[in-house]
């Protein structure tokens, strides 16, 4: 049964009130608004649209602490701004909206839970505040529930008009969930309609339940990045979406940056060689460490636009291996360690190959900020940081080049030479010196034309096997046979 026309002959983006109006005047949508934190800024827009009798059945805060433990229980870290919170909220008002209203009386209803859970800036502005926000809902009467949730950054410093802003989102998100359902692009955008980005920062989104069954949250967190939304999203090795804040929480962090177009034998042996340094070191503690795979958004649009099936395809062999990824906006290494820095003062390591470290070196990246490229290196090696570095091999003499006989531009050779000596580069000195020539985009063209050989590039039976059966990056096995069929003849 047909219960909602989704937005398909809008072409204009409707205001706060006019969204909630459209939700009230719909005789199906009911349910209920829980919002603790932050005042009850969400269903305040729905009560001052007019109509609102059609669609709220309850409207709550529980501010005290006991209060809300004895509405929801306690939460196992005794937290109250946290995805366990939240969804512990919307499953709680759910599940009392499923008790209290008869369904034989209310036969068409569609029934919703909104909820939000946030702490807004603080007295002596030093934290910003964040929150979780959430709606749990139905969109026909016999479906089960679908579950879309958010985590928010404010960025005011004014908690009045953070309270206004996340009452706006509250607003697009309620609306995005009934009448955006179909486009969960479309919706992801909706979310600032209306709303000024520097306002607030979505890091993390995860849609759930039977109508979102075919949507990747990995994706969706690519949209995160790729509108503007947040600079860094992070998903685990299960695919699903990770708070960053939440996983790099004073953890020691070890980066590899790559296009992983597939993952090859090399990127394995500096995850390896770099992991065993970076363990080793007396400021990191094995419990305490996080190890991601980082993939740039500009890395991502290298060929112009964002190809959403190749990004898929990186994340599903990285996922295989059990790696944690993590998409971000920051070209410049400083911007991601500064990034970093935000979550953790605990040591952190970036791996990377000889051609990275040069293009650290290269003051033209470094063009646009006031202090140029001793402003960047402030920002970068100021931090307890360490580069493990993967040598090169020149293909046209066979040199192996390392920190030790790499060749930096002339005015960059002190500054180069004061962060060598000071341990801050440290070589992988344990390298396959057979494996070195092999690059993901000569790996990603064998694959891509059929050709044979790629798979002794791979690391494992486990990762070729993986590409063939799930066809990765334009694998073809008729193509693949024509090709052995042509070089036999």
């Amino acid at each position: 049964m047909t219960v909602l026309k989704n937005d398909q002959q809008l072409d204009h983006v409707l205001s706060f009130k006019q969204k909630a109006l459209r939700i009230n005047l719909n005789e199906v949508i009911y349910g209920t608004f829980a919002e603790i934190g932050a005042g009850q800024e969400t269903v305040r827009h729905f009560f001052r649209a007019g109509g609102a009798s059609n669609t709220i059945a309850k409207a709550m805060s529980a501010y005290d602490k006991n209060f809300s433990d004895a509405i929801y229980g306690m939460e196992d870290d005794k937290r109250y701004v946290t995805e366990s919170r939240l969804t512990r909220m919307l499953s709680h008002e759910i599940s009392l909206i499923e008790d209290r209203l008869d369904r034989n009386k209310y036969p068409n209803k569609i029934f919703f839970s909104y909820a939000n859970t946030v702490t807004t800036i603080d007295f002596v502005k030093r934290f910003k505040g964040h929150g979780w926000v959430g709606i749990k809902f139905q969109l026909d009467p016999l479906e089960d529930y679908n579950e879309i949730v958010l985590h928010v950054r404010f960025k005011q410093t004014n908690s009045q008009l953070q309270q206004e802003t996340l009452g706006m989102l509250g607003v697009n998100l309620i609306y995005g969930a009934f009448y955006l359902n179909d486009k969960p692009k479309d919706l992801v955008r909706s979310f600032y309609d209306n709303i000024e980005k520097d306002t607030l920062e979505i890091d993390m989104v995860n849609f759930s339940g039977s109508r979102f069954m075919y949507v990747d949250n990995r994706l969706m967190s690519l949209h995160l990045v790729k509108n503007g939304m947040t600079d860094a999203v992070m998903f685990g090795p299960d695919g699903q979406n990770l708070l960053p804040a939440h996983e790099l929480y004073k953890k020691n962090i070890l980066t590899l940056r790559g296009s992983f177009r597939p993952v090859t034998k090399v990127n394995m042996e500096i995850y390896q060689e770099s992991k065993k340094l970076f363990l080793a070191e007396k400021k990191v503690k094995k419990e305490n460490a996080k190890i991601i795979f980082e993939i740039t958004l500009a890395n991502l649009r290298a060929e112009g636009k964002i190809n959403e099936r190749d990004f898929l395809d990186r994340a599903e062999l990285l996922c295989s291996l059990g790696q944690t990824v993590m998409i971000t906006n920051f070209q410049e290494y400083y911007r991601l360690v500064d990034y970093f820095a935000e979550f953790t003062k605990a040591r952190m390591g970036l791996a990377m190959g000889v051609f990275n470290l040069i293009q650290i070196f290269d003051e033209k990246y470094y063009r646009n900020i006031s202090g140029g490229i001793l402003e960047a290196f402030g920002k970068l090696f100021y931090k307890d940081l360490k580069i493990y570095l993967y040598p090169l091999k020149d293909l046209e003499t066979g040199e192996i080049i390392t920190s030790e006989n790499l060749k930096v531009h002339p005015r960059m050779k002190e500054l180069y030479k004061y962060f060598k000596f000071n341990g801050r580069i440290i070589d992988l000195g344990n390298f396959d010196n057979d494996i070195l020539d092999i690059f993901s985009r000569k790996v990603f063209k064998m694959i891509a034309n059929g050709e044979s050989g790629w798979e002794d590039m791979l690391p494992g039976e486990v990762v070729a096997d993986i590409i063939k059966n799930k066809r990765l990056f334009g694998y073809s096995q008729r193509k693949h046979d024509a090709n052995k069929k042509k070089n036999k003849t």
